[in-house]
């Protein structure tokens, strides 16, 4: 996991450039800049009006007694979007772009749902709180 993360850290630089200096040869230097200073501005107004909306279903759902783990999700999920959209660069762009979308949330929440459940409800967790379970204690 380690080695993955280094060479992520190495690759992803790299890419973008890349792709920054072809979108500039292609359109010009000024202008891949403002599109860069566009989307990122434009990214992050989306990102903000997300997460407003999981903060108030957090709410809704605190208020009625539940817990909030697919909001938790999303919430974790447009941070990370809203993250990669102030990265300069088009990939991250683009990756978080797609993460603000809630069909892309829904599976990454699917995926979550089921690795933590796993994990905590799996062989030798007897006694441990059932992630699954969406009631709280009175």
């Amino acid at each position: 996991m380690g080695l993955l993360v280094v060479v992520l850290l190495l690759l992803v630089p790299v890419a973008e450039l890349y792709v920054m200096i072809q979108v500039g040869s292609e359109i010009g230097v000024l202008n891949t800049l403002a599109l860069l200073i566009g989307i990122g501005l434009l990214g992050g107004w989306i990102a903000k009006r997300a997460g407003v909306g999981v903060a108030r279903r957090i709410q809704q759902q605190l208020a009625a007694r539940r817990v909030p783990s697919e909001e938790l999700v999303d919430g974790m999920v447009v941070l990370v979007a809203g993250l990669l959209l102030l990265v300069p660069g088009f990939l991250s762009d683009i990756v978080g772009l797609l993460l603000l979308l809630p069909p892309v949330r829904a599976v990454i929440r699917r995926r979550a749902r089921a690795r933590l459940g796993l994990r905590v409800t799996g062989p030798g967790a007897a006694g441990v709180y059932d992630v699954r379970s969406r009631d709280l204690e009175p």
